[in-house]
């Protein structure tokens, strides 16, 4: 992502936990920086995307964090998945000191990262937004304002709740399909155009067939995710049963060591309860 924007010939200072994840970047001509408040001293922008919520929080309110660097006119661009009530928070601290802040997590996973393809939905004040659009349009393709901040945290959990029983189904179509004796990946040709079309399976279906669980979105991530809409659920008083279905499908995988495996590893869970092994070739 931040790729993207040094490609198009903006000035980039960054900064990373293990720096050796930023060579290639500072190979490119972006610029190290020793702190996220290096990083905020730098930029007239800064963009964030981290793990978790506490992640978030050390981030910009840390010692040595963005808000320590921060200065009036700053824009703060949060692509994590996080809370909408941090979201707010970060809002309304950078608002105190005359600065900007936007929440703009992201949908896509790692292809939509390399393509510059991303889905982004934008939190905080429209006009901060359109303000930096030209950056984001570096990155996404579907950029969308959902109003105060907080708002895009929420689309994003809207967006995770409807992968999590997606990727049930998908891979209760695999299964069903392998027990069919029909082939997969033909299965996904003509599910993957129709009424049942989505990502998951014309991204991931392939995935899973080949046996690539490499990650384009880890699978602690997601049960992160999904934690903080359940959260947020019971915050509402929803009932979210499709939610919490697959938050335990998916705590099951993290809890035999796959958490660092991408979603479609949730195949291995379905697999395991069925006896079964999700194959390419048809079971004839």
């Amino acid at each position: 992502m931040c790729g993207h924007i040094l490609k198009a010939g903006y000035r980039v200072t960054v900064y990373n936990r293990t720096k050796a994840r930023a060579e290639g970047l500072l190979a490119k001509g972006a610029k190290w920086a020793g702190s996220p408040k290096e990083v905020a001293e730098a930029s007239d922008v800064v963009f964030t995307i981290v793990g978790y919520p506490e992640d978030v929080r050390e981030v910009y309110f840390g010692p040595e964090g963005i808000m320590a660097g921060a200065r009036r006119g700053l824009i703060m661009v949060d692509m994590t998945t996080s809370q909408p009530s941090l979201a707010a928070e970060i809002y309304s601290r950078a608002k105190a000191i005359g600065a900007h802040a936007l929440d703009a997590p992201v949908s896509g996973g790692d292809v939509g990262a390399r393509e510059g393809t991303l889905s982004i939905m934008i939190g905080g004040d429209r006009d901060v937004a359109e303000r930096v659009r030209p950056l984001l349009e570096l990155m996404g393709k579907n950029i969308r304002y959902m109003g105060p901040a907080g708002s895009g945290q929420s689309a994003k959990l809207c967006n995770q709740i409807l992968i999590a029983s997606t990727m049930i189904g998908v891979v209760e179509c695999l299964l069903y399909a392998h027990k069919s004796g029909l082939d997969l990946m033909d299965v996904i040709a003509a599910v993957g155009s129709g009424a049942a079309a989505c990502w998951s399976i014309n991204n991931l279906g392939p995935r899973i067939v080949r046996r690539d669980f490499d990650p384009g979105f880890m699978v602690e991530h997601f049960v992160k995710d999904m934690g903080i809409a359940l959260e947020e659920a019971r915050r509402m008083n929803l009932a979210l049963p499709g939610l919490a279905l697959a938050h335990q499908f998916y705590l099951a995988l993290k809890a035999k060591g796959k958490g660092r495996l991408g979603t479609q590893a949730l195949a291995l869970i379905l697999e395991e309860l069925n006896n079964a092994r999700i194959e390419g070739a048809p079971n004839r």
